[in-house]
């Protein structure tokens, strides 16, 4: 399914956002975080995929890959961490940001407990930076978190606390216990009241788009990309990276498209009634990342007015993209992309393929699109099911790939 947003604005970028996400401040997060030891000090690739291009009819596909930004294995690596040191530097303004990442105040910071709800890539990127901070950290799963998710977040000395319910039951918990507690909650989801955390979580995730800008070629005036395909989720992702743009393009801002899994369509519902909504289905999803059924109120002001279409699409789309992906082709680089991290790749298709969804998205044969796989193999054993393959046996064919394009 694909919903055009009649509410989407070519205009310059709201001073009224501006005053919220900027992209100076993405820049100064960036120039700190990317001194973190778990995170690679050098960009995340953009790779191009011209067999793939040339398949789909459109001029140029580009894939940021965030598979490969940290032994994390996605790009939620940029968003908790950023929130909780910006947390601890409000509580002590003196401090030096990469400090706190380094362990530097773990003795005065032994009173502080973190919570989160989590699909597990954002509660694992949480867990790690608490650990390298000396935080303590508190992780909410729901039932349809994997065991192999629990354990890496875990590995990383996080208490779990499990329950029954969804991913917003486990957000509505993690909320309780904090307040019962006084611990801080470091959610990439915001709710009324509750908007500064989220807000830093969102402004990590410009990292990547300073990254892609400067990877693209020379600065220029002209968006190197037509189209950004965006994975939805609770909005986090797509209004960190929809506001980058819209602010640096202005009215030449690309074609925004979030995409979602059918049965957690959030954001597609919000655009059809015209304020933060619910999902209408049972949200559960092999897109673990995007299994999520309400709307974030803080990203839903960024994507209200940016946001150009929002498709719904099944499961099985996304793990049949997560399949060519890893097979890669003679011009096209296999690429390992977890269930979330394929989402965009399986959206472009469909609608590449698509007469009419084509036509509603503007794609045609000139067309520049950039995907960003937001993940990796960050469940192995789930990646490997899914594929027939193991993330290693993809990583072989990869730098056997390589080889191959320098002989």
């Amino acid at each position: 399914m694909l919903v055009t947003n009649p509410r989407a604005l070519r205009d310059a970028y709201p001073d009224a956002l501006k005053s919220i996400m900027c992209i100076a401040e993405a820049r100064h997060t960036r120039s700190w975080l990317s001194r973190w030891n778990l995170l690679s000090p050098q960009p995340t690739p953009l790779w191009q995929l011209p067999d793939l291009a040339r398949r789909l009819d459109v001029a140029e596909v580009h894939v940021k890959d965030e598979s490969v930004r940290s032994s994390l294995g996605s790009f939620k690596a940029l968003g908790a961490p950023a929130a909780l040191v910006r947390l601890v530097v409000r509580r002590h303004p003196s401090w030096v940001p990469e400090d706190v990442l380094a362990g530097v105040h773990r003795d005065e910071l032994g009173d502080l407990v973190v919570i989160s709800a989590t699909d597990g890539n954002h509660g694992r990127a949480l867990a790690a930076a608490a650990r390298s901070a000396g935080v303590r950290c508190v992780i909410v799963l729901h039932r349809h978190v994997s065991l192999e998710r629990e354990r890496a977040i875990a590995a990383f000395g996080a208490e779990i606390v499990r329950i029954e319910g969804n991913y917003d039951a486990s957000v509505a918990h993690a909320a309780h216990l904090a307040e019962r507690q006084g611990w801080q909650v470091i959610s990439d989801t915001a709710y009324p009241g509750y908007e500064e955390v989220p807000r830093d979580v969102m402004q990590g995730y410009g990292t990547m788009i300073d990254e892609v800008l400067q990877q693209a070629g020379p600065a220029s005036q002209a968006c190197p990309f037509t189209h950004v395909v965006l994975q939805g989720g609770v909005g986090g992702l797509a209004a960190g990276v929809a506001s980058y743009f819209w602010e640096r393009f202005g009215v030449h801002r690309p074609t925004f498209i979030v995409v979602e899994p059918r049965q957690a369509d959030c954001l597609m519902q919000s655009a059809l009634q015209g304020r933060p909504a619910v999902a209408t289905g049972s949200v559960d999803s092999v897109m673990a990342g995007l299994a999520c059924g309400e709307t974030s109120t803080l990203a839903w002001r960024f994507l209200e007015p940016s946001v150009d279409c929002f498709a719904a699409i099944e499961d099985g789309h996304a793990v049949e993209a997560m399949r060519w992906l890893a097979q890669g082709s003679r011009l096209d680089r296999p690429i390992v992309s977890g269930e979330s991290g394929a989402a965009g790749a399986a959206a472009l298709h469909l609608l590449a393929l698509s007469p009419a969804w084509r036509q509603q998205a503007g794609l045609g044969a000139d067309s520049k699109v950039l995907l960003i796989n937001t993940e990796g193999a960050t469940a192995p054993g789930v990646y490997a099911e899914l594929v027939g393959r193991t993330a290693d046996e993809v990583l072989q064919a990869q730098r056997e790939w390589a080889r191959a394009g320098a002989a």
